[in-house]
């Protein structure tokens, strides 16, 4: 079922195309009708013609009836565009039979690698991986639910001089007999340890680089100690990965160990395609477009002058796998902002290598940083703890005492689980409400709020509505039924809920799950007003009818909207 913007959209483009094929509407969202379309002043621009003239044009030949109730130009060329009440009744009652509620499936549907997480081995998750996880699965669930083929990566540095640093300092306080029994903490504490001897002493520094050789080399004893480093690791990972409820599994765990064998096949290709210059003994390539401070050829180094292989030539070998063995079309990396300029350059030289061909696009989904009430940056150790496991148990715990603060009916099982969907919910929806690219401040007490933006104002916005039913022991009007818009209220909600198809592919298109996060809490607020003004449980059959499809549609909006951003709706609060 095409949306009501899509199917206005279409009907506005062969108007526009009647004034000069090609021309763009430029419909969004209006404060001052249901949408507006602005493309008459840029085509207005190309034609050389007055706007108001080309905008009254497109208005003539435009056939809106049906669609629209009323169709005017203002200003210098915007046309405003009132849907009628019959057309959005129609698109709601579309909607609530439709089991995807509206959102069609992707018409060409690709294969997709998202690149997300990243836990490091060998350490406690901590609050900086909080935002990498979550975009990550937000984004693997709404282009899952669009019908692609989502393949999650999880993308880990279990290789290389870190290894050699951790192995070589158990060796040394004779701690590798019963490796087997440390936990991830243990290992925190004992990669803290070798990297300050690493930073210190060099003969430590040269034995952990003869470690490394070992490793690569495939020594048993050096294997043994890290398999189990490996496995502690993500054991650790996958108890977090639980308590935030997100679709990472270990078949979704790729190290950079998988890489090793690649990378010398990466530096053979690009050789072979007279790509890689010799720089001081390492070799680079310089892709055009690129430069330092200095106004210097920036490179991406690929071997460096050891020998040894670095970030830049493991990201490569990745770029190839993904394309070349999966068969992906599309590549997300759902990595910090700082990590932009390099990953500019990874895709830069595999387009060069041809990793990246015509087909498949690489695309960075950035984000800003998690931000203390102090301003600074949260990952920072000092004062309290920033390990993830700490900070979602203080959420259940915050959530359970602000529940138990509320007149509830729930049993104390029900009481527990809530207070978990709440407690990792609000986590989750204050890092996704906030655009990519900013920064945002942690804080409990904003986040935990049942009033406002937040996760637990949209949780309790459904599970009001659920109680509407339950109270009065009535199920909801079937799938279909129309609803009457004679309300002012009862119109805003409406158009709101067939805005939820526009929501999830603007989610997609962007990578941007706040487009979502926007729409729901629009959609809630919507409900609130109608829920005010307008009485659900009246004595007329017909309104309430329709009243209570609205209710039900609302809930079911909610619900997927929620479960899109992997947080919980639950029933009762």
């Amino acid at each position: 079922m095409p949306d009501a913007s899509s199917v206005l959209l279409q009907r506005l483009q062969a108007a526009f195309d009647t004034v000069a094929p090609g021309a763009d509407p430029v419909l969004r969202a209006s404060d001052r009708a249901d949408f507006q379309a602005n493309g008459a002043l840029a085509l207005a621009k190309q034609l050389g013609r007055p706007p108001r003239q080309v905008a009254d044009e497109v208005v003539a030949a435009a056939d809106l009836g049906g669609i629209c109730s009323v169709v005017d130009v203002s200003g210098p060329g915007f046309i405003n565009l009132t849907l009628s009440d019959e057309f959005i009744a129609a698109q709601v009652a579309s909607l609530s039979s439709d089991p995807r509620l509206g959102v069609p499936a992707a018409a060409h549907p690709e294969t997709i690698v998202i690149d997300y997480s990243a836990p490091n081995v060998a350490k406690e998750m901590h609050v900086g991986h909080l935002r990498s996880t979550l975009i990550g699965d937000a984004l693997a669930r709404v282009l899952g639910f669009l019908g692609h083929d989502v393949r999650r990566e999880n993308h880990i540095g279990d290789w290389g001089t870190p290894f050699g640093m951790l192995i070589e300092h158990l060796i040394d306080v004779g701690g590798a007999e019963n490796a087997e029994s440390f936990s991830v903490r243990d290992l925190n504490e004992f990669y803290a340890a070798a990297r300050r001897q690493f930073d210190t002493d060099p003969g430590f520094r040269e034995r952990s680089r003869q470690r490394v050789v070992l490793l690569q080399g495939g020594d048993p004893e050096t294997l043994r100690l890290w398999r189990i480093f490996v496995a502690e690791s993500m054991r650790h990972a996958r108890e977090v990965y639980d308590l935030l409820g997100v679709l990472l599994t270990p078949d979704d765990t790729v190290g950079e160990s998988f890489y090793n064998p690649l990378l010398p096949v990466v530096v053979e290709e690009l050789s072979a395609k007279g790509l890689l210059v010799e720089d001081n003994g390492a070799l680079c390539v310089f892709p055009e477009g690129f430069e330092n401070r200095s106004g210097e050829p920036l490179p991406l180094i690929v071997r460096k002058s050891d020998g040894g292989y670095g970030y830049p030539a493991t990201d490569l070998a990745c770029v190839r796998d993904r394309t070349g063995r999966i068969g992906a079309t599309r590549l997300v990396y759902v990595v910090g902002a700082e990590q932009s300029l390099h990953l500019r350059l990874v895709f830069a030289v595999a387009a060069l290598a041809g990793y990246l061909p015509d087909a498949s696009v690489a695309a960075h989904a950035a984000f800003g940083m998690v931000l203390g009430t102090d301003g600074k940056k949260l990952a920072s150790r000092s004062g309290g703890s920033d390990r993830l496991v700490d900070l979602l148990s203080e959420g259940i715990e915050r959530a359970g005492t602000a529940l138990k603060e509320r007149s509830s009916d729930l049993s104390p099982e029900q009481q527990a689980a809530t207070a978990r969907a709440l407690g990792v919910g609000a986590v989750k929806y204050a890092d996704l409400s906030t655009e990519r690219m900013r920064d945002y401040m942690f804080d409990w007490d904003r986040m935990l709020a049942f009033e406002g933006d937040t996760g637990p104002y949209l949780q309790y916005a459904h599970a009001r509505i659920r109680s509407i039913f339950r109270r009065a022991g009535v199920a909801p009007p079937p799938p279909g039924t129309t609803p009457r818009l004679d309300a002012a209220p009862e119109r805003a909600l409406a158009l709101q809920l067939v805005r939820f198809p526009e929501a999830v592919e603007a989610t997609a298109e962007t990578f941007s799950p706040s487009k979502l996060t926007t729409y729901l809490f629009d959609l809630a607020t919507a409900f609130t007003g109608f829920y005010e003004a307008c009485r659900v449980l009246v004595d007329d059959e017909e309104v309430r009818a329709s009243r209570l499809a609205l209710s039900d549609l609302t809930a079911r909006v909610l619900e997927q909207g929620l479960a899109l951003l992997g947080m919980e709706a639950p029933e009762q609060m």
